[in-house]
């Protein structure tokens, strides 16, 4: 993955009739990396998402995406960047492929590629005329307007109308609202690939399971400031005070001999005695070197958990701080 910045803001700050939306805010986003933008409500979210598509300016600071700057060049930026945001609208006495035809010729899309470009996004969110025929036939479900689909069909349609153009970056606000677990999937799955096909994705969302799934990296914001900003490893393991795992092993009045054991254990980190607990923290799973270790001890094993930390443990760790 390449180390430049597709999205890169100094001192980006927004204030409204003299509160600050957004302070000082830093904020890096790798070139072609899934980035997860998250918060509560009332973060700074949404307004850091329209500075940077230079639809407000800021009050201080800068931003730059893919080297231009969003107040100064709009235009530049507009046409290398996607937005989704979480309410999607169309046309909706129009068809999927007329809508998607219509924004591509918005987007300057040669006439002959329009066409194919419509089939391939259609495809790549699964509204083939196959996947969305159900039961009426294949001519009926070709005429089928917009103001017909479900609401999950209108966000995949949403993420169709967002790569028609094949952007540099996207912006998903709550991309998965409205789909069913199948639709959620294929979608998390889409987004994935994203960043193979050329393209930095920006993952606004409160389905913390789902951004775990899919980001690189991410940046957590509180009251306008970014808390805390980095890897889902790295930022976990600072979390978890030690390792990514935590093992628990229960056995029969573990010594300082066994402690020491398991210590020199390569990916070992923190190792604590709790009557005949060890709770160990480690970098990967390690459950059969230490169970070996333990019985090559003469140790018995009783039982051995483990527990791999989630997202959820890293955004509560820092709102009960903030």
């Amino acid at each position: 993955m390449s180390e430049e910045f597709a999205i890169e803001t100094e001192g980006l700050t927004k204030r409204y009739d003299g509160v600050t939306v957004v302070d000082h805010l830093n904020l890096h986003v790798k070139d072609n990396e899934v980035f997860g933008l998250l918060g509560p409500n009332g973060a700074g979210k949404t307004t850091t998402i329209l500075m940077l598509l230079g639809l407000t300016e800021p009050s201080e600071g800068t931003a730059r995406v893919c080297g231009y700057n969003p107040t100064r060049e709009p235009i530049q930026v507009k046409r290398l960047i996607g937005y989704l945001p979480e309410k999607v609208g169309f046309y909706e006495n129009l068809t999927a492929r007329e809508n998607l035809k219509f924004i591509a010729e918005l987007n300057g899309v040669a006439y002959g590629e329009i066409g194919r470009r419509v089939d391939e996004v259609l495809e790549m969110v699964g509204l083939t005329e196959a996947e969305v025929m159900e039961n009426a036939s294949a001519a009926r479900q070709r005429e089928k307007t917009v103001g017909k689909y479900s609401r999950g069909m209108k966000q995949r349609l949403g993420i169709a109308d967002v790569l028609i153009k094949k952007p540099k970056v996207v912006v998903l606000d709550e991309p998965t609202s409205g789909l069913d677990p199948k639709g959620i999937n294929q979608l998390l799955d889409l987004i994935a690939e994203l960043p193979g096909m050329g393209t930095t994705v920006v993952l606004s969302s409160h389905q913390l399971y789902q951004v775990q799934r899919v980001c690189h990296n991410i940046g957590i914001l509180s009251k306008g400031k970014m808390v805390i900003e980095g890897s889902i490893d790295q930022l976990g393991r600072e979390a978890m005070a030690g390792g990514r795992f935590s093992i628990e092993v229960e056995t029969v009045e573990p010594n300082e001999a066994l402690i020491k054991t398991v210590q020199t254990i390569k990916g070992v980190g923190d190792v604590q005695v709790e009557e005949n607990r060890l709770l160990i923290s480690t970098d990967t799973d390690l459950r059969a070197e230490i169970s070996k270790a333990v019985v090559q001890m003469d140790f018995p094993l009783i039982q051995m958990k483990i527990q791999e930390f989630s997202l959820d443990d890293i955004y509560m760790k820092y709102f009960k701080e903030n």
